[in-house]
């Protein structure tokens, strides 16, 4: 929790200094700026405000707040035509809280996001079914295409990139991506047989992050090692990086393997990566 904070803490740091250089540290000639900013939140209150009246369909609320917003509306833009340094100031408060988030979301894009994983009945079922040798085999697959044709091509790219054993047990993990603004979640793992395929089904704000997580989990309670199959993916590897970053999604086999790596520092407990 301190770490998500402390952005937020900077930012509000930064800001304060970059106000207090730029006026001189003039209270006086921090007025209009002030105002500007009293002005702007006042408008959205009466603008909501209005809103609200309206859905309601209280006509005669409706008109008078309507009036009270346009004169708080006139009164903003008068005010910032003639002393433009409210909105010098804004400015850059959104500058730095973007710029900050975007370090911030891009140094811990790597972290391990699951709060838990837990896993259904049935899920428990498939991964003890699946599990021989000690260890279970995980092929990774996006949810888009769930035809039998699309699993069985899937199955045999991994027999013949990753040499897997024509007849061993596998595993189709498929992750959702929920809401990316989320940054932590709790993890439900669902098992369900398509096809006549066994498949891991999970929701969570990133694909790499879940997929590792998962794979720790299923390390961890059934004592067995997670091998994790995947397909290179198509495209430039640098907007894929930016994919994952904002979206969640994008280059996810070398981003799961720095997830692990970072996770689970001991190569020997690593759940491991194959890419072929």
């Amino acid at each position: 929790m301190k770490r998500a904070v402390r952005p937020l803490v900077l930012v509000v740091v930064l800001v304060a200094l970059g106000i207090t250089v730029h006026f001189e540290a003039s209270v006086d000639a921090q007025g209009a700026a002030y105002a500007t900013g009293v002005l702007v939140l006042v408008s959205s209150v009466a603008i909501a405000v209005t809103i609200s009246a309206r859905r309601q369909r209280e006509r005669g609320k409706t008109i008078l707040f309507s009036c009270v917003s346009l004169v708080f509306i006139y009164t903003t833009i008068a005010n910032r035509v003639e002393r433009p340094d409210g909105l010098k100031i804004a400015a850059f408060f959104i500058a730095a809280v973007l710029l900050v988030s975007l370090l911030s979301r891009f140094r811990r894009s790597t972290e391990l996001r699951a709060t838990s994983v837990m896993f259904d009945t049935q899920a428990q079922d498939i991964i003890q079914q699946a599990t021989s040798d000690g260890l279970i085999r995980l092929i990774a697959h996006e949810p888009v295409n769930t035809s039998k044709e699309r699993y069985v091509h899937k199955h045999e790219h991994a027999i013949l990139a990753s040499h897997i054993p024509v007849h061993a047990p596998v595993v189709f993990l498929e992750v959702r991506v929920s809401d990316y603004s989320d940054f932590a979640q709790d993890i439900d793992v669902r098992g369900v047989t398509r096809h006549s395929q066994w498949v891991l089904e999970a929701t969570a704000p990133s694909v790499s992050t879940a997929i590792a997580a998962l794979s720790m989990a299923i390390r961890d309670q059934y004592e067995v090692m997670p091998h994790i199959y995947f397909r290179w993916t198509e495209g430039n590897p640098l907007l894929n990086l930016a994919k994952f970053i904002f979206l969640g999604q994008g280059e996810i086999a070398p981003l799961t393997r720095e997830v692990l790596r970072e996770a689970e520092p001991n190569l020997q407990r690593r759940p491991w990566v194959h890419v072929g």
